[in-house]
């Protein structure tokens, strides 16, 4: 994982708009992908596979792409966040995005305890949660946001339209 910079950006809602493909356009084919798969945290190896995980973040990507995902626990999930965004807990996903053209090129940081959490509360599968999350983080690395309202509703849009090509459920419960 490259180390953060203290002014990487979590998600951008300054993304030039026409990268942005709207939610209803068809999915763009497989981007290229050079994925770094770490974990620190190995309790969930066996659910994500590289294969897998590669699946899910091309389907997100929409433009070449060099991603380092690293699966964490609650100590390294909850340091960094703490550092680059003052938030002293862990949360399920931490994007670092560092370049959007020609290539993407971002870390994307996912806590296993906290996405294990989370699944179970919600009442859903292991494998559509780190789903669901891989896709946000993908789609952050690319400049969506979710600050405002409208962006927020853009870019959910866009990981249901994602994630119901990758055969999952709606993540916000829409119809």
């Amino acid at each position: 994982m490259r180390a953060p910079q203290r002014n990487a950006q979590m998600a951008s809602a300054d993304a030039p708009r026409s990268r942005r493909r709207l939610p209803s356009q068809p999915p763009l084919p497989p981007a290229a992908l050079k994925l770094s798969l770490q974990f620190a945290d190995a309790s969930h190896r066996s659910l994500l596979p590289r294969h897998r995980v590669l699946r899910w973040l091309r389907a997100g990507l929409s433009a070449p792409a060099e991603l380092t995902v690293r699966i964490v626990g609650t100590d390294e999930g909850r340091e960094l966040n703490r550092r680059f965004r003052g938030k002293d807990h862990a949360t399920n996903v931490l994007t670092f995005g560092y370049a959007r053209e020609p290539v993407v090129v971002a870390d994307l940081v996912l806590a296993a305890p906290v996405v294990e959490r989370e699944a179970r509360e919600q009442g859903i599968e292991l494998a559509a949660h780190y789903a669901h999350l891989l896709v946000h983080g993908a789609l952050h690395a690319q400049g969506f946001d979710h600050e405002r309202a409208r962006d927020a509703r853009v870019m959910q849009a866009r990981e249901t339209a994602v994630l119901a090509t990758l055969g999952f459920a709606d993540p916000y419960g829409g119809a």
